[in-house]
C-alpha cells in the first residue's frame, strides 16, 4: 500500500516526530489479519468505514504500531527491546558480549563488592556509569540513528499507540455499530491509552499528553511524571465507566473478539468478558500506585529510606487503595491481555520477539543471559527451577555482572510440565502477558497486607501464587515470620513469579535497590560471578537513573514550551 501524507495535518515545526513516524508506519503495513491503515491515506475513509474495517484498523494499529514497529534493532518487538531494558536494569537478565543497543551496558552497576570481607580484592568499579556515561552520552538523535540510544524505543512505541487509540476514538462515531459494540471499542481504546501513558509515566521523568490524533493540540508542553500517571488513571477510569455501561454482553464480546489477534486467543488470551476487563483495569490502577512510589526494603530493613529519589514513599492510604483495587482485580483463570507468535502474520517472532524467547537457548550464544540474581530468587526445592539448566556451562561476560551458570530451558523442546514454564522458541507456545495477571494482582495484595500489618494474610497470598505456579515449596503462612522475613518472601516471589514480564526494574527501584548505596540503596547478599568465582554475599551499587530523561530526539524537534516540566532528571 502506498502512502501519501496530508501535509495540512502536520502544521509547522511543532508536529511531534513520533506522530509522523506513526503515520508512516501505519501507511506501510498491509497485513492479512492485522491490516493497518494509515489515517492520512485518501483510502482510509473507504477501508475504515464499517465494523470489519474498524476492527482491522484497531487491532493492527495497537498490536503492530504499538508493539512491533520501530523495535527492530535488537530482536523485533516491544517485548524484546524496551522490556529487555526493564529486565536488564532489574538484573533479571544480563547482556552478552559487545553492546548492541546498549544492552550490555544499561544493566551494569556503578560498582559492587563481591565479598565484603575482602573488599580490596573483590571490588569492581564501572568506568562508564549508566546515568552519566551511557544515558546522557547517547541520548540524542545521532545516537538513535546508530541504535545506541536506549531511551527512544519505549517512548516511540507508546506514543504511536496513543496516536492510534486517538484515531480509533475519532473515527468511531462515523461507523454504524450497536451501542455495546461502540462501548467495546471505546473501552479498548481508553484501556490502551491508559496502558501507554502508564508505561511512559513509570519510566520517564516527564512526558506529553495529547487527546487528538495527528498534530492537533499542543505538542511541546511537557508535564511531570506524576501527571502522566494521572492521565493514565483518567483513561483507565474512562474504560471502567464505559464497561460498566455495557448491557448486551453478546454484542460486546462479538466486538471484543474482533479486536484481539486470533493467535492470542488461546490460553488466558481469549476475548475478555466485561467482568474480566473490569478486573484487568482495576489491577492496572493498583500497579500505577505500587510502581510509582517507593517502598524501601534494603538490606533486610523494612524502614530503609532513600535520598535523591524522583518519587515519594507509599503511605498507609496508598496501600489501602491498592487493597481496594486488587480486591476487584484479576482472579485465577481470568482472561487477560496476552501475546503469542504465529507462523505467519505475527506481530513478534518466536526467536527474537521477547526476552523469554531470546533467552531460551544456550547461554553461550544468546543475546540475553539469565541472571544469577533471578535464579537465586527461587527457593531450594522449587520445581520452577526446572526452567534453568547448567548443561551449557558458565558464560563469562565482559560486563562482570552478566556472567552466569544458567541457560533458560526451552520448555517445548524439553517437554517441561507440572510448573510454570518461562521460555521457548516454539511458534505459538509462549504466552506473553502484556497486561496485569492474577499473580501480579495477588502479590500486590500480599505486599499491601504485609505493609499494613496483616502479615499472615499476605503470606497466604504468596503461598497461593506459588501453588498456582506449581512451585511445590512449603507454605510460609502460619510460620511466624517477622515483617522483614515476610518482605524477603515477597520480593523473592515477585522476581520469580513475574519473571520476564517487564516489571523487574520497577520493583527493584521501588524497593530502593537500584539507588546508590550512598543514598540508602543497593542490593545486599547477592549471588554473582566475579573473576570466575561464585560469590553469594555481594553488595551491588547500581545507581541507575530512576526515571529516564525525555529522549533527546523529542527535545531536538519539540523544544519544551514555557511552563513545561523539567525534561531531564535533576537527581542524576
Amino acid at each position: 500500500m502506498k502512502m501519501r501524507l496530508n501535509n495540512k495535518l502536520f502544521k509547522g515545526t511543532r508536529a511531534s516526530w513520533y506522530v509522523l513516524l506513526a503515520a508512516s508506519l501505519l501507511g506501510t503495513s498491509c497485513k492479512k489479519q492485522l491490516d493497518v491503515k494509515n489515517p492520512n491515506d485518501p483510502t482510509f475513509g473507504v477501508n475504515v468505514a464499517n465494523e470489519a474495517g474498524l476492527a482491522s484498523y484497531a487491532k493492527g494499529s495497537i498490536y503492530w504500531n504499538g508493539f512491533a514497529y520501530g523495535n527492530g534493532w535488537l530482536g523485533d518487538s516491544y517485548f524484546s527491546l524496551p522490556w529487555g531494558y526493564h529486565e536488564l536494569m532489574g538484573d533479571a537478565i544480563g547482556g552478552g558480549q559487545g553492546s548492541n543497543n546498549q544492552t550490555t551496558t544499561m544493566g551494569v552497576p556503578d560498582s559492587f563488592v563481591a565479598d565484603p570481607t575482602n573488599a580490596a580484592a573483590t571490588t569492581f568499579t564501572n568506568t562508564s556509569p549508566q546515568a552519566s556515561s551511557i544515558i546522557r552520552s547517547f541520548n540524542n538523535s545521532a545516537s538513535t540513528g546508530q541504535g545506541n540510544n536506549a531511551l527512544i524505543y519505549e517512548w516511540k512505541s507508546m506514543y504511536a499507540m496513543i496516536n492510534s487509540a486517538n484515531t480509533i476514538l475519532e473515527v468511531l462515531p462515523s461507523i454504524s455499530l450497536t451501542t455495546d459494540k461502540v462501548n467495546a471499542v471505546k473501552a479498548w481504546a481508553y484501556w490502551w491509552k491508559g496502558y501507554a501513558y502508564a508505561q511512559i509515566g513509570t519510566l520517564y521523568y516527564a512526558g506529553l499528553i495529547y487527546d487528538q490524533a495527528g498534530s492537533a493540540g499542543p505538542q511541546n508542553v511537557y508535564v511531570s511524571q506524576d501527571k502522566i500517571i494521572a492521565e493514565s488513571n483518567k483513561q483507565l477510569n474512562l474504560a471502567l465507566t464505559t464497561l460498566n455501561a455495557v448491557s448486551n454482553e453478546s454484542d460486546y464480546l462479538a466486538m471484543m473478539s474482533q479486536l484481539i489477534p486470533g493467535q492470542n486467543q488461546v490460553g488466558l488470551g481469549g476475548a475478555l468478558t466485561k467482568a474480566h476487563f473490569i478486573a484487568t483495569v482495576n489491577t492496572m490502577l493498583a500497579r500505577n500506585i505500587v510502581l510509582n512510589k517507593l517502598s524501601p526494603f534494603v538490606n533486610g530493613n523494612p524502614s530503609a529510606t532513600i535520598a535523591k529519589a524522583s518519587i515519594g514513599t507509599m503511605t498507609a492510604a496508598d496501600w489501602n487503595q491498592v487493597l481496594t483495587y486488587t480486591t476487584a482485580g484479576v482472579k485465577q483463570g481470568f482472561n487477560v491481555f496476552t501475546g503469542r507468535t504465529a507462523s505467519s502474520n505475527s506481530f513478534f517472532s518466536a526467536n527474537g520477539g521477547s526476552v523469554a524467547g531470546m533467552c531460551a537457548f544456550s547461554n553461550q550464544s544468546t543475546t540475553y543471559k539469565v541472571s544469577e540474581r533471578l535464579v537465586s530468587s527461587f527457593k531450594t526445592g522449587d520445581k520452577r527451577l526446572g526452567n534453568f539448566s547448567t548443561a551449557n556451562g558458565t558464560f563469562y561476560g565482559d560486563a562482570n555482572t552478566n556472567s552466569t551458570r544458567y541457560t533458560l530451558v526451552d520448555f517445548d523442546i524439553a517437554g517441561l510440565s507440572g510448573f510454570k514454564t518461562l521460555g521457548t522458541r516454539a511458534v505459538g507456545k509462549l504466552e506473553i502477558y502484556i497486561g496485569p495477571t492474577y499473580e501480579e494482582n495477588a502479590l500486590m495484595a500480599a505486599e499491601a497486607n504485609i505493609r499494613t500489618g496483616n502479615i499472615e494474610a499476605g503470606l497466604a497470598l504468596i503461598d497461593q501464587v506459588r501453588n498456582y505456579q506449581g512451585a511445590g515449596v512449603a507454605a510460609v503462612a502460619g510460620t511466624g515470620l517477622t515483617l522483614a522475613q515476610a518482605l524477603t518472601e515477597l520480593t523473592k516471589e515477585r522476581y520469580a513469579a513475574l519473571a520476564f514480564r517487564g516489571l523487574s526494574f520497577f520493583d527493584a527501584r521501588r524497593w530502593g535497590w537500584t539507588y546508590s548505596t550512598a543514598n540508602g540503596g543497593g542490593r545486599y547478599g547477592a549471588t554473582l560471578i566475579f573473576n570466575r568465582v561464585v560469590y553469594t554475599n555481594a553488595t551491588i551499587n547500581y545507581n541507575f537513573m530512576d526515571y529516564w530523561d525525555v529522549p533527546g530526539d523529542e527535545i531536538e524537534k519539540n523544544a519544551p514550551a514555557t511552563g513545561s516540566a523539567a525534561v531531564k532528571n535533576p537527581n542524576f
